[in-house]
């Protein structure tokens, strides 16, 4: 794959977090009619569902993956609405816009929620997870974000796993940007129940989302859940018992286009590999913005090699929308700033991305933007 490729068939490259630009052929994968009743078609569903399994862990016996209709709101919303009893608790770590929509979605079915705010430019800070499980100890489950989109940060889930386990909790993550971009194995890190999206860093297209959850925990799910849709127990039963039959109408093209993408990271060496790819576009990113006098938002540590924000510059007179329309004209969309506390925005280097997409991008801003 290279960019030449990707770009013979799109008006522009998304330099988002998802949606994001997809390979020609994954496009072209979804050319063909599938029946959802089909044997071959249940087949490849039940492939699917072993591969991301084997992509999460060493250890895939203990572990199952459940696909689920929707975006990855959806997903995560099946989850909360499904696995957490009527008398459990949930603890949401927030420091960002997908962490208040975790809570916001726990309030809404009314479970009994303890949220931690971070604010928007900190990193999840274990010791006060230990600190709030000693003093919360009716908490069940504890749910955070890894890579918290609204910035670009990665937070710390090895430690806050181990800390909530130590404690007897059910461990909710949300790798809706960070699962395939970046090495996880659930089982040495103790989650119970990761959330993804086919159109992230597998680098598929939007339809379906899929979780991957430990089988023992998911079992004793059944008649909890609050959404007949979005029921994750039924889900899993009828994938189970039907060998790859989804409940109602799956997104068929999609889930066909999303194998042709987990075959193109097998291509590409697997998730190591993509990893690599990410990390050099993003610091060759920051690198040649800090050099056209942009600062990131947040310390190089915490950062994560999927999108980064960027503070408007104050030595020059600059409109966003200014620049949106000349990358766009150019061939490139970039995504606005969504925290309170500064004006921001930002740029994602997942999907058919390469150091040659983000060198142009560079000269772009250079030549024709800041003159």
């Amino acid at each position: 794959m290279n960019s030449a490729v990707a770009k013979s068939n799109r008006p522009y490259l998304l330099l988002t977090p998802g949606p994001l630009t997809t390979s020609d052929t994954v496009k072209e994968a979804m050319l063909r009619d599938w029946c959802t009743w089909d044997n071959d078609y249940n087949s490849l569903v039940q492939s699917i569902r072993s591969r991301l399994v084997h992509l999460a862990t060493n250890t895939p016996e203990l572990y199952t993956a459940v696909l689920m209709q929707g975006s990855g709101t959806f997903c995560v919303e099946s989850v909360i609405g499904s696995v957490i009893p009527r008398s459990g608790k949930l603890l949401v770590l927030t420091n960002g816009a997908y962490g208040n929509r975790v809570a916001q979605m726990a309030r809404v079915y009314r479970i009994d929620t303890s949220v931690l705010d971070f604010g928007e430019t900190d990193q999840v800070h274990p010791a006060d997870v230990e600190q709030r499980l000693q003093e919360e100890t009716d908490i069940t489950h504890v749910a955070i974000v890894h890579c918290e989109t609204t910035t670009g940060m990665l937070n710390p889930i090895a430690e806050v796993a181990a800390i909530a386990k130590a404690h007897g909790k059910t461990v909710i993550v949300d790798a809706m940007s960070s699962f395939g971009g970046i090495p996880i194995d659930v089982h040495e890190l103790q989650i119970d129940y990761l959330i993804s999206s086919a159109n992230k860093c597998i680098q598929g297209v939007p339809g379906f989302g899929f979780i991957i959850a430990r089988t023992e925990a998911l079992a004793g799910c059944e008649g909890q859940a609050r959404s007949l849709s979005l029921d994750l127990y039924d889900q899993w039963s009828a994938m189970e018992k039907g060998n790859g039959k989804w409940r109602f109408t799956s997104p068929t093209h999609v889930v066909r286009a999303f194998d042709q993408a987990l075959r193109e990271l097998e291509q590409e060496g697997g998730i190591d590999a993509r990893y690599k790819r990410y990390k050099a576009n993003q610091e060759l990113l920051v690198n040649g913005m800090r050099s056209l006098g942009f600062c990131s938002l947040i310390k190089s540590n915490v950062q994560s090699p999927f999108i980064t924000a960027f503070y408007y510059p104050q030595s020059i007179a600059f409109s966003f929308n200014e620049l949106y329309a000349r990358l766009k004209a150019a061939g490139f969309v970039i995504y606005p700033g969504k925290i309170s506390a500064a004006d921001t925005f930002r740029i994602g280097n997942i999907g058919e991305v390469y150091r040659e997409d983000i060198a142009n991008l560079l000269q772009i801003i250079e030549d024709e933007c800041f003159w």
